[in-house]
């Protein structure tokens, strides 16, 4: 991460801003240094989805078909915008555990939830029965990305809940409308106004969204054991009568390559002070990662993923 990116950081009180610019020279190894996180991130939906659809992952199984499976293989098989909007997800997993972020919280992801891609389960079981059905794949819904600070007896002292967005292109127009939301024209007035966005859906999220339901359940289901004391701490918040409520850090990250008029050192969120559109009393991490050919990027790390398997 030190050799690729160069970053910026501050933080006013309970708001942190990280600016990331990739460094002039990329490193011709770095897509195969990413593998093994991007790898561990992608595991657990990678063998769920298989199961899902009849794909037996094993090194001893049916060998007829190897070209053929290959080709269903998650990720690696999602079309391009998919594959993008994935790695920025992971980005924020690995960013939150290599940087310091605002309150100086020590995160970690124990599991991402990408499994609970219905659409993307859907989309693999038509694949694998008509390879004709290549399609855009829809958003997962609920919260991209989402990670946990334990205490010393290793409940769950904190909560980093985030949206992770890629854009091919980041420039002040692309950001204002993926913050706050694309021009509608109301059909009553006929006046144009901007409708959804980021900050709309971070603001009324709740304390306690479902994904903290499907993390707890990933980690009973995974490592039941060594994270006793985590679900049981998840169980109680996620209680519908008397919750204990568990503090909660929100993480937006935007990912894309820099407009070819950007200057270095630019943001393009406001870092001196919390954004006015932010009303969320939950502390704010905002990171920004510049890119060079980030498509490039992309591709090269999503096919290399188990590509000696």
């Amino acid at each position: 991460m030190n050799r690729w990116l160069k970053p910026y950081p501050s933080v006013e009180q309970r708001y942190g801003h990280l600016l990331l610019e990739e460094r002039a020279d990329r490193d011709q190894n770095l897509a195969a240094e990413l593998v093994p996180y991007f790898e561990s991130a992608h595991r657990d939906a990678r063998e769920h989805f298989a199961a899902q659809i009849g794909i037996d992952l094993h090194p001893d199984a049916d060998e007829d078909d190897d070209d053929g499976v290959a080709l269903l293989l998650y990720p690696g098989c999602l079309p391009p915008a998919a594959r993008r909007g994935l790695f920025g997800e992971v980005m924020a997993g690995l960013a939150a555990e290599h940087y310091k972020f605002v309150g100086e919280h020590e995160w970690s992801i124990p599991i991402f939830l990408f499994r609970y891609h219905a659409d993307v389960e859907k989309y693999l079981f038509d694949l694998a029965r008509d390879s004709a059905r290549v399609r855009a794949v829809f958003g997962r819904f609920g919260s991209d990305f989402l990670g946990i600070s334990l205490s010393g007896d290793g409940a769950v002292a904190r909560l980093i809940v985030g949206e992770a967005k890629w854009r091919e292109t980041l420039n002040a127009s692309t950001v204002d409308n993926l913050m706050l939301g694309e021009w509608k024209r109301n059909r009553k007035t006929g006046e144009r106004v901007r409708k959804g966005g980021v900050w709309f859906e971070i603001n009324r999220d709740l304390d306690v969204p479902h994904g903290v339901r499907q993390l707890q359940r990933l980690l009973f289901e995974r490592d039941r054991d060594g994270h006793a004391a985590a679900i049981v701490s998840l169980d109680r918040a996620l209680a519908l009568r008397n919750p204990v409520a568990i503090p909660r850090t929100n993480l937006i990250l935007i990912a894309g390559d820099g407009a070819a008029t950007r200057e270095p050192q630019t943001a393009l969120i406001g870092w001196e002070e919390i954004p006015a559109e932010y009303t969320s009393a939950n502390d704010l991490q905002v990171v920004e990662l510049i890119l060079d050919e980030g498509v490039a990027l992309v591709d090269e790390i999503y096919d290399l993923l188990w590509a000696e398997d």
